[in-house]
């Protein structure tokens, strides 16, 4: 059995991933896309979206980091790919799930899923161009508007090369409602011969076992329910109790203070101070405290202000600069 922390534009940056994994559970984490379309990408892309490859592809806690692809050309997909392998990342995925506008508009992400064939020939382009050493896997929504497809595109993708294949057991058009229609994840996997592995609504330990037991999924990828309750996979594995409660939230505040250090670091304050609001929006489901300072902070766009409100609330935040980490990798080497 093995739990997967999922990609997550917009949420699940390198700076999160470090934390998440350090609380740790996760047999693998994937990073957020790197988006492909109308031309070779120099190195640097690839270390700012995804900076572990400079640290042998694994945050500073030992998580193994795959680096996911999205785009439609399989030509220049495959060319991407190849230099991203000379990287050394711990895997390659391939976006057939992403339902944003702006990147479905072009023609990227779940709008592929009426069109089997590109899959098959994207999955194929891609597993020439990387050295067997390197696995390469895809994600994947049921389909645009209906699971009509979901066979046929998985078996093409399975077909074409990818090594394992995760589902997200919603259409593009369902976004991200309730619920995970999970049986269709047994269905793909009884159709095709590489693992997959199940994703979608799962936050809880309860909703990990129903997922199991209905998609008969091994393994499973947690994506809004980890950013929630950042100790969800050590819940799976009996390590913590079953249910969040005010140790669990004590217990997070050095792992706010390391995000919060951590994005001041990577953005500018008021992005930063947007980031922390965003993770502790999303506490707010398991953690009542989390609401009460997220409501506090609401307003608040400078770090110093900041500062002040988290320790307000008992965490013990600083006001010095926040340095670059001595344990993680920096995105800071020059296109090669």
């Amino acid at each position: 059995m093995r739990l997967l922390l999922a990609p997550m534009e917009g949420v699940a940056d390198f700076v999160l991933r470090d934390v998440l994994t350090a609380i740790g559970g996760y047999d693998l984490a994937v990073s957020e896309f790197v988006r492909v379309s109308g031309t070779l990408l120099p190195r640097r892309m690839f270390e700012r979206i995804c900076p572990e490859i400079l640290a042998g592809s694994r945050t500073a806690a030992g998580t193994p980091v795959a680096v996911q692809l999205l785009g439609s050309d399989p030509v220049l997909l495959a060319e991407n790919a190849a230099r991203l392998a000379a990287l050394s990342p711990h895997g390659i995925d391939l976006n057939f799930g992403c339902p944003a506008k702006v990147v479905n508009r072009h023609g990227g992400g779940a709008m592929l899923l009426d069109r089997p064939r590109l899959l098959h020939d994207i999955a194929a382009a891609v597993r020439a161009a990387v050295p067997a050493a390197i696995p390469v896997s895809a994600k994947m929504r049921l389909g645009i508007a209906d699971p009509s497809r979901a066979l046929d595109c998985a078996q093409a993708l399975a077909d074409g090369g990818a090594q394992a294949i995760v589902v997200h057991a919603r259409t593009r058009e369902q976004g991200y409602r309730a619920p995970a229609h999970w049986e269709w994840v047994a269905r793909i996997g009884d159709a095709v011969r590489v693992p997959v592995t199940a994703n979608g609504e799962v936050w809880s330990v309860r909703d990990w076992a129903r997922c199991r037991a209905v998609s008969a999924a091994e393994d499973v990828m947690i994506g809004r329910g980890a950013v929630s309750d950042p100790w969800l996979a050590r819940r799976i594995r009996g390590e913590r109790g079953t249910e969040p409660d005010e140790r669990d939230w004590v217990e997070l505040h050095p792992h706010l203070l390391r995000y919060w250090e951590g994005v001041q670091g990577r953005a500018a304050p008021v992005h930063a101070c947007g980031r922390l609001k965003l993770w502790l929006g999303m506490l707010r489901r398991n953690y009542p405290a989390a609401g009460r300072l997220h409501e506090a902070v609401r307003r608040v766009v400078h770090p110093s202000r900041m500062n002040e409100e988290l320790r307000r609330h008992g965490i013990p935040a600083c006001d010095h600069p926040p340095s670059a980490r001595a344990d993680g990798p920096r995105p800071t080497s020059p296109d090669r």
